[in-house]
């Protein structure tokens, strides 16, 4: 799993990968290309890159922020099996995950908020 951040006019350039992924926008927005299939994207949204397939992303005249969760395949031979979750029962503590975000940059001084650009 990988964070990517996009400045203004940013390319990651159309390639192929030898396994699938999931890209993941966190906020602002840009484009996304699978194939010959070029789209917009926008915070919330999401785009499976098929293993082998073509595909790239850019942002225009705004930012964009995504998680980029690249989908292993198993062995081949391998068995995958369910999870099942546990139940909990009381006078069991669970502790919260501990990490975060990279701290968010300064606002830009050519950002345009009338332009419709995200902050």
């Amino acid at each position: 799993m990988a964070e990517l951040a996009f400045a203004r006019r940013a390319m990651l350039a159309p390639h192929t990968s030898g396994s699938a992924a999931l890209f993941i926008v966190v906020s602002g927005g840009g484009w996304v290309q699978v194939g010959d299939e070029r789209v917009r994207i926008g915070h919330g949204e999401a785009v499976l890159w098929p293993e082998g397939v073509p595909h790239g992303a850019w942002t225009d005249g705004s930012e964009m922020r995504a998680l980029l969760v690249e989908l292993a395949e198993p062995a081949a031979g391998a068995v995958v099996i369910d999870g099942l979750a546990r139940a909990i029962g009381p006078g069991v503590e669970v502790t919260p995950g501990q990490g975060s975000l990279r701290e968010r940059p300064a606002r830009r001084e050519d950002h345009d908020e009338t332009e419709g650009e995200p902050w």
